[in-house]
């Protein structure tokens, strides 16, 4: 598995696979308690902060890296063959694995899968627009089904909703709990937060906005994204996992931009979502000033020759959106990568989708992958 520490936190969505698996998972470099990445007490101490405090580390934390030490585990363990479930970043691992061993792959599973061909800054636009639609989708289903629904009777009054609500959170951020104050920012990342979850994100959200629009109080939507986002935290220390985060995205990718280039990508970030391209588009700024190479600009996955691999995706993923899943079945090579597409909202399909945990749990178990082009039905059906 893609690994965290937190494993206990996910142990009952995998269940019933112990009867034909052990599960084992793991810290990669650079993350929780396998050498975490240092970057300061803060995530805006900057590049220069975690060269002082990691900078040994640093050139050797990519996927690349962590793959070969993927491999070493499934020779201590004595295995012939790598049985992998990787999620979201996890499918970036997974496939880089395939690449670098083919004949050592077993049954991976790639669920909520990134996008090898798209490099850094296009990544952030089609995430950037695949949140926006999700918070569009929500708005809709709010206006109909919601009574006194927060973002008013559909998408356009939503964004104009939430664009007054960003302008007067930069002036006065709301009180969130905890001694800390909710702005601009933090609202469209606390959104989010509550897209990740589908549709069982939508009811909570948008009570939040309501005490948020409503009353200037942060503390309910601070406080359920917290919740939301908890057992991601779970695999890394609170104070380390945007470093861990930085340093493995900027060991990945070459890009290192220039002044002009920042500010054209900022403007199309901006541009791509009215609801989240201002918080976004703060990701461009992300390897600019990095102190070590990336390895390429984007991530090489081909693996002729492996056992089938099975390519999960769901149509309305926010955070991962699901062309990266068919494009990621293709760049694994045919006969090797399989889609299997999730008509569902949110990141991440399994379990919660019936359809796709048998399916997925059928292939683990006999290797087997569904027909081509097996659509498993959900929320957007």
């Amino acid at each position: 598995m893609s690994g965290v520490s937190g494993l206990p936190e996910f142990l009952n969505q995998y269940e019933p696979l112990l009867d034909r698996y052990d599960l084992v998972s793991f810290d990669p470099r650079g993350v929780g308690a396998t050498i975490p990445v240092r970057c300061g007490k803060t995530a805006d101490d900057g590049a220069d902060a975690c060269a002082e405090h990691s900078g040994a580390l640093l050139p050797y934390i990519g996927t690349s890296h962590t793959a070969r030490d993927l491999d070493l585990m499934r020779y201590l363990l004595g295995d012939e063959r790598l049985h992998y479930f990787g999620v979201s970043y996890g499918t970036a691992l997974g496939a880089v694995y395939a690449h670098l061993y083919p004949s050592h792959v077993g049954r991976l599973v790639l669920e909520a899968s990134v996008d090898p061909t798209e490099d850094l800054d296009e990544e952030q636009v089609s995430q950037v627009k695949a949140v926006q639609a999700a918070f569009d989708r929500f708005a809709a289903h709010c206006a109909a089904r919601i009574r006194h629904c927060p973002t008013g009777d559909g998408p356009e009054e939503a964004a104009r909703r939430m664009a007054r609500l960003a302008d007067r959170l930069k002036k006065k951020p709301a009180p969130a709990g905890g001694g800390r104050n909710l702005d601009a920012d933090d609202l469209a990342h606390a959104v989010s937060e509550h897209l990740r979850l589908g549709t069982d994100g939508w009811a909570p959200l948008a009570k939040a906005l309501t005490a948020l629009i409503d009353h200037s109080d942060g503390r309910p939507l601070s406080k359920s994204a917290d919740d939301i986002g908890s057992a991601d935290r779970a695999a890394t220390p609170r104070d380390d996992s945007h470093a861990a985060r930085t340093a493995i995205t900027c060991a990945d990718s070459s890009l290192r931009p220039d002044f002009e280039r920042l500010d054209r990508d900022k403007a199309r970030v901006t541009a791509a979502s009215p609801v989240f391209g201002a918080a976004w588009s703060t990701g461009v700024y992300l390897c600019y000033d990095w102190p070590f190479d990336g390895e390429r600009t984007t991530l090489q996955v081909n693996a002729d020759g492996a056992a089938p691999v099975l390519v999960v995706g769901g149509t309305g993923d926010p955070i991962t959106p699901y062309p990266g899943a068919r494009h990621m079945a293709r760049a694994l090579g045919d006969g090797v990568g399989v889609l299997l597409t999730a008509e569902e909202e949110g990141h991440g399909t399994y379990p919660q989708n019936r359809c796709v945990k048998e399916t997925v749990d059928h292939y683990l178990r006999t290797g087997r992958t569904p027909a081509p082009g097996t659509v498993c039905r959900g929320s957007m059906s």
